[in-house]
């Protein structure tokens, strides 16, 4: 068969997703922060991004004590800590609760993150962040990884981050004093889609089931939709007119 015989077929959407997950899954070293993105990417689907409230702690539950959430300001241009797990408190020594993600890392690191991550995220681009951290007493520093996964909140909109912090080798001092300001090593980028995305089309939900049904409603609680479809015991049977 002569070359110009061959046919090629597209990849699909969940095949680009599979192989930029091996890629994001190889670069990865910790198994806390496998854990997690394997969770995600199960949930978001054929998504940008899931949403805040597709998350279910209960399914994380080996990892929860790693992971947190953010909160993206546009105003204020902050990553605030919304939720961080008790490893996470302990191994830095501070409460994390309120906190600015810039205030854990030094002025260069903090320059690098505020050109890369706040876009990346919000084109449902997915982060990890290799750092070095050291105690005020202590020579040596603790090298940790960071990884970013974006999250939609009530809007069309990534204004959340679900993430985790693994250390590598942790020494026995660790989560004895406070570290001091973190150094970005490296960092690393994976577009699960094979890209990254933009426009409104890539936030629409999925059309809810039974929507062609006559009768039907939409209800919405708690910040969810439901398709309510009239009928069961308490509606009157048709009349016979035979």
């Amino acid at each position: 068969m002569e070359p110009a015989d061959l046919q090629v077929e597209p990849l699909l959407p969940r095949q680009k997703s599979r192989i930029n997950t091996l890629t994001l899954v190889r670069s990865m070293k910790h198994r806390t922060n496998h854990v997690l993105y394997s969770y995600w990417n199960d949930v978001r689907g054929d998504r940008i991004a899931p949403r805040r409230f597709d998350i279910e702690p209960s399914q994380i539950a080996s990892v929860l004590a790693e992971t947190f959430i953010l909160e993206f300001s546009e105003k204020t241009h902050t990553f605030e800590f919304r939720l961080a797990g008790t490893r996470i408190c302990e191994q830095f020594g501070r409460e994390f609760r309120g906190l600015d993600l810039f205030e854990l890392f030094d002025t260069e690191s903090v320059l690098a993150l505020r050109r890369f991550l706040p876009e990346t995220l919000k084109q449902g681009g997915v982060v990890t962040v290799e750092l070095a951290a050291a105690g005020a007493s202590r020579a040596k520093p603790v090298a940790f990884e960071f990884l970013f996964l974006p999250l939609l909140h009530t809007d069309a909109t990534i204004t959340r981050v679900l993430g985790s912090v693994a250390p590598a080798n942790p020494p026995e001092w660790l989560g004895g004093a406070p570290l001091g300001k973190a150094h970005i090593k490296a960092h690393h980028i994976v577009w699960p889609d094979g890209r990254p995305q933009s426009g409104r089309d890539r936030y629409r939900e999925p059309a809810p089931l039974l929507s062609n049904l006559t009768g039907a409603r939409v209800v919405r609680f708690n910040r969810r939709s439901f398709r309510v479809v009239e009928g069961g015991r308490d509606r009157a049977p048709p009349k016979d007119h035979s």
